[in-house]
């Protein structure tokens, strides 16, 4: 049987988050506008920078990894890099943005998210609603 776009994109989502090197979330995000892929990204250490499989994860004060970058916010920089407007467009995460992630897709133009499993904050996904972005649970 022949997937559904949502489907393929999502499952994609889940390929690249087996790219992450940081071991507290493998997190993948395909950002597509007009049923076409426009970006895409997953978590990992900036440019040049150490990843936590080689080094280990550095942990802030709130008890998340701060040597990472969101796979939310690397799809978003690639896209402003390479002067991709992502107006309009819908965001395909295999984990619930947070509330830093959430504020970044707003402002990119960002329409829909549709993500996998929640995140441990459930303020980013509330900011999102809140903005009237259309955000769904993947089944």
């Amino acid at each position: 049987m022949r997937p559904t776009r949502e489907a393929t994109f999502m499952e994609m989502a889940n390929v690249l988050a087996e790219r992450s090197t940081c071991d507290r979330a493998h997190v993948g995000v395909v950002i597509v506008k007009d049923n076409r892929i426009i970006s895409t990204g997953y978590c990992g250490s900036p440019k040049g920078r150490p990843h936590c499989e080689d080094v280990g994860c550095l942990i802030g004060p709130d008890g998340g990894c701060i040597r990472t970058v969101h796979a939310e916010a690397n799809a978003i920089a690639f896209a402003a890099k390479h002067g991709v407007s992502l107006e309009g467009s819908t965001l395909f995460t295999t984990l619930a943005p947070c509330y830093a992630c959430s504020k970044l897709i707003i402002n990119a133009g960002i329409i829909q998210v549709v993500y996998g499993e929640p995140y441990r904050d459930e303020n980013g996904i509330a900011l999102l609603r809140e903005s009237g972005l259309n955000v769904v649970r993947w089944p």
